[in-house]
């Protein structure tokens, strides 16, 4: 007689529970990583606070005419920063005039023109120029620019004079013309900070113009366009938001860079849109040439301007971390 044995009854099967919870060494890592960025965001808001605790007094005091007053003369209580300010402009602008166009074709060659054999060469020294003391700088610009700047200055205001921010009290058809009218200008400060700001500017640039897609260059170039016309129709495009990402980053250092200022602007509070003629003052050297002999209601006053220039400083940055982040995705690009 067989016997037949009843089938063994099927196993329960659990689903795993899936959890994203981070475990072991990733759980190790995450929490590192958070306390590194919450530190970050930490001291970034400890320095506003503490400017903004220190600048108090100054703005309770002079209320919305600090912002108005051209001159800064303690010993006669007027304090002011509308001339401050826009010698801080002026020189931001003239240097990123000048470091947008070299930045731009430079992240262009080393990223489309430059050979391989080069090109981690030519990154390297760019990343070498980042590296370079600000006080280097300034006195590259003092002492061997400034000349050569003051020549080119009175060439601008010959040719282009009937533009007001080129025009200078100073006759340029002279025999002899006045070179001590056309240095320690917004104009020499600019040239100095552009080559600062200019490694920042080309890096991101650089990164950028990396990530373009290979396939939809290869396809421009099976089109028959040349590698100007594929840069124009996909390089450019697709690195859009690198080229403002960068050029915004530079320009918030360019706002707050001190010590090549200070070595080669010549102090003037005044509202003064000539950026070629002598004198002008920054945020940042304001505070650098007044800081070793201020009395207490004068430090406030500084930190009160220093505390308007990390505002400044902080959105322009905030908005260009914004645009480069976006543009690492593609998002924007149309080609």
């Amino acid at each position: 007689m067989t016997t037949l044995h009843a089938p063994d009854a099927p196993l329960e099967v659990r689903p795993r529970k899936i959890s994203r919870k981070a475990t072991g060494a990733d759980a190790i890592f995450e929490h590192a990583s958070r306390a590194v960025g919450a530190s970050v965001l930490v001291i970034t808001g400890g320095v506003g606070l503490f400017l903004a605790w220190q600048a108090y007094p100054t703005l309770q005091r002079y209320g919305f005419g600090f912002f108005t007053e051209t001159q800064w003369q303690p010993e006669t209580d007027t304090l002011g920063i509308a001339a401050v300010l826009l010698g801080t402009v002026e020189v931001a602008m003239v240097a990123m005039t000048i470091a947008f166009p070299l930045a731009l074709l430079t992240a262009l060659y080393i990223s489309e023109y430059a050979p391989a054999a080069i090109r981690s060469t030519l990154v390297s020294l760019v990343d070498l120029m980042a590296a370079v003391p600000s006080i280097v700088y300034g006195l590259w610009g003092f002492f061997l620019i400034m000349p050569h700047a003051a020549e080119f200055a009175l060439w601008l205001q010959k040719h282009f004079g009937w533009i007001p921010i080129f025009q200078v009290h100073a006759d340029p058809d002279a025999a002899v013309w006045d070179a001590s009218r056309y240095i320690a200008s917004a104009f020499c400060a600019g040239i100095a900070v552009a080559m600062m700001v200019l490694p920042m500017s080309c890096a991101v640039m650089r990164q950028v113009f990396s990530q373009t897609p290979a396939g939809e260059k290869e396809a421009a170039l099976a089109l028959g366009s040349t590698r100007w016309g594929m840069i124009r129709a996909v390089v450019l495009p697709f690195g859009r938001g690198g080229i403002i990402g960068g050029t915004m980053l530079g320009l918030g250092r360019a706002l707050g860079e001190t010590i090549a200022v200070v070595l080669i602007v010549s102090p003037a509070f005044e509202i003064k849109p000539r950026i070629l003629e002598v004198g002008t003052v920054t945020v940042s050297s304001l505070i650098a040439g007044r800081f070793g002999e201020a009395s207490t209601a004068q430090l406030s006053a500084l930190l009160a301007a220093g505390f308007v220039l990390f505002v400044i400083t902080l959105i322009v940055n905030t908005v260009a971390a914004i645009i480069v982040n976006r543009s690492r995705s593609g998002a924007g690009t149309d080609a």
